[in-house]
């Protein structure tokens, strides 16, 4: 039986709402996940996590096997115990690393070695081990261990690189031991609709219970990005989950759900947080500039989370600019926020069959407020 239900549908084009059922919890899709890479979303507790919305949050398996270990979260009880989340938790399997990494790492035919970024230890993860470990952290959705590329990527060096993405999913299905976890292969391929295609037809004959379009928001540009997507996600089992990875500005979440994905991920509420810059319905906010200094207004009045409830541009800009890790930790909370908020927004509307109109009307927006 598929962990994954289609709900509704929009007649208008590919976009869909469904549940996606895991070992702690049900999902609704389209979602938008948190990262936590080191085992916490930084500055966030997770009853302040849940209280955005978040239905799901990510850890990464290199940097877990780095530090703490993996030894160390599996004798304390695994990694939803080790995070004090009791909601579902998806990890990547290290895979990113090697494209992220790629000046300390070293990729063979059968996995990658890396120097670790910490000690400069060596580290060496192929898919066998990337799926044991990620066995072992107990997380509810598990990834392949693939490789991604860089943009641009020489092409014989791409379709290497598909070949052992799609070798390496064969024995990271082979490698799955543990029940209730979903594990996803991951299309590669760049911006190359042949090798996307032909990556896709690999995985499907694998069968897995769930699909990424990976190697994406690299460089290749919106345009180019959303031209992959639109073509990857139909390729995909229309009752399997579509999970596009790394992705996250809100203008590339709407154009993806257009084109039929259910689940996406990004650093950017977090990190655009504790730099100060807040999203809101008309694009951004610069928190440290001077028009704040005494505006008592909320960073969005549309906006219900804690920060709009309870504090002014003006302290938050004072938080900034005195160091103070309140500012911080505020616009993480309203950025992750508005992320749930558009995804509501999304399934709202497509379950009212409005959503192929109301996306062009936003991506128009969003696009004259670009340039």
């Amino acid at each position: 039986m598929s962990a994954f239900k289609i709900k509704a549908k929009d007649t208008n084009c590919n976009a869909r709402t469904g549940q996606l059922t895991t070992a702690h919890g049900v999902i609704e899709t389209p979602v938008f996940m948190p990262v936590g890479t080191r085992g916490t979303v930084k500055g966030l507790l997770p009853d302040t996590i849940k209280e955005t919305g978040a239905q799901i949050i990510l850890a990464n398996t290199y940097h877990m096997v780095i530090r703490p270990g993996v030894d160390v979260v599996e004798k304390l009880g695994g990694l939803h115990k080790f995070m004090a989340w009791d909601r579902p938790i998806l990890t990547d399997s290290g895979g990113y690393q090697v494209f992220s990494l790629e000046s300390i790492n070293r990729i063979g035919a059968d996995g990658v070695e890396f120097a670790s970024h910490i000690d400069g230890k060596r580290v060496y993860l192929d898919p066998k081990i990337a799926t044991e470990v990620q066995n072992r952290l107990g997380a509810d959705i598990i990834m392949c261990f693939d490789e991604c590329t860089p943009f641009p990527c020489e092409p014989k060096k791409l379709k290497d690189a598909v070949e052992r993405t799609i070798r390496w999913a064969g024995i990271c299905k082979d490698s799955h031991k543990r029940d209730g976890q979903l594990l996803f292969g991951i299309v590669q391929g760049g911006i190359d609709l042949d090798l996307r295609a032909y990556c896709a037809e690999k995985l499907i004959e694998i069968d897995f219970p769930g699909y990424a379009i990976g190697g994406l928001s690299v460089g290749e540009g919106h345009e180019n990005m959303v031209k992959t997507v639109s073509f990857t996600a139909p390729l995909l089992p229309e009752d399997k989950p579509r999970y596009l990875m790394g992705v996250g500005m809100p203008e590339d979440i709407i154009a993806a759900v257009y084109a039929g994905v259910d689940m996406f991920d990004c650093v950017l509420p977090t990190r655009n947080g504790r730099n100060g810059t807040a999203f809101v319905e008309s694009g951004y906010l610069k928190m440290r500039n001077s028009s704040h200094i005494d505006d008592d207004s909320p960073v969005d009045r549309s906006c219900d989370c804690y920060c709009c409830r309870n504090f002014t541009r003006a302290a938050i800009r004072h938080f900034f600019n005195v160091g103070e890790m309140l500012g911080p930790i505020l616009l993480s909370i309203h950025n992750i926020r508005y992320f749930q908020r558009l995804t509501a927004t999304i399934r709202a509307k497509i379950t009212e069959n409005t959503f192929a109109d109301w996306a062009k009307q936003m991506l128009a927006q969003k696009k004259q407020v670009s340039e």
